[in-house]
């Protein structure tokens, strides 16, 4: 059963997908700059779980076979191996050592910050959706702050331009949240009172899953958005059409929209 069902899954795929698939250990294609470096702290640490794994199962075959019985007589029993106790106490530290210091080094790259992003988006990941405003009144294509918000039967959408640096200012009005969007490699948690700050710039256009990945409540399973990595022309495009609705200013949460959204209301009744 378990071989047809390989056969199935390997027939649904092609060569290369496959390929690409295992190259990247599970990961999705990557659609942004901080994916490829988190990307090969991921594909690091599994070579050096590998690594790790084969020298251990490695010790431990040979220990079997080379030290098993014979006969009657029984291999001798040392009390304690002052130099395998030194080795075996100093080695785990140089590899936590290392992958630590490959852990801080993407850290510092991913989390780093320019001063002046292409786009500003303020974030609220309230209970149980998401309301996307976007800082473009500076936009001379747009000229105006504007607005997205979702509702638990409504999946909103996230437009972003491809190849521009992106900020996101996430806020949380009620519990924990976390922002992740899957194809980022990326995810940041939303937590009341405290206002945390991602950047990225996604590299590819395309339509993606964004999802909470935090247990925040009894419809947790309803916090999707839809990211649309679209061109600069379409982005702003996007954004005038949200003007045309209306859906300017910013808003706080789903509830506030619906208060000043009479477009998302009439949408919702239809």
């Amino acid at each position: 059963m378990a071989a047809g069902l390989g056969v199935l899954f390997l027939a649904s795929c092609s060569v290369e997908d496959t390929t690409n698939s295992f190259q990247r250990v599970g990961l999705p294609e990557p659609a942004s700059d901080n994916a490829v470096a988190i990307g090969n702290l991921w594909i690091g640490a599994w070579i050096a779980a590998a690594a790790v794994g084969i020298l251990v199962w490695g010790l431990i075959g040979w220990a079997v076979l080379r030290y098993r019985r014979r006969a009657n007589l029984l291999p001798r029993q040392n009390r304690y191996n002052l130099p395998l106790e030194i080795m075996y106490t100093i080695v785990p530290f140089i590899i936590i050592g290392t992958l630590f210091y490959f852990t801080v080094v993407t850290q510092n790259k991913v989390l780093e910050k320019q001063p002046d992003p292409d786009v500003k988006i303020n974030v609220i990941g309230q209970k149980w959706s998401w309301t996307f405003n976007y800082k473009s009144a500076d936009n001379p294509a747009v000229g105006e702050d504007v607005w997205n918000a979702g509702t638990v039967n409504q999946t909103p959408d996230l437009y972003l331009p491809v190849g521009k640096r992106v900020e996101f200012n996430l806020h949380s009005p009620d519990v924990i949240h976390s922002f992740w969007i899957p194809a980022f490699y990326d995810k940041l948690d939303i937590v009341p009172g405290r206002d945390n700050v991602m950047q990225v710039t996604p590299t590819k256009e395309g339509v993606f899953a964004g999802k909470c990945a935090e247990l925040c409540g009894t419809y947790h399973s309803a916090m999707l958005f839809n990211v649309h990595v679209v061109s600069e022309a379409e982005y702003n495009a996007y954004l005038k059409s949200l003007v045309a609705k209306g859906q300017t200013g910013e808003v706080k949460g789903s509830v506030d929209a619906q208060a000043h959204g009479p477009a998302i209301q009439r949408e919702e009744r239809r």
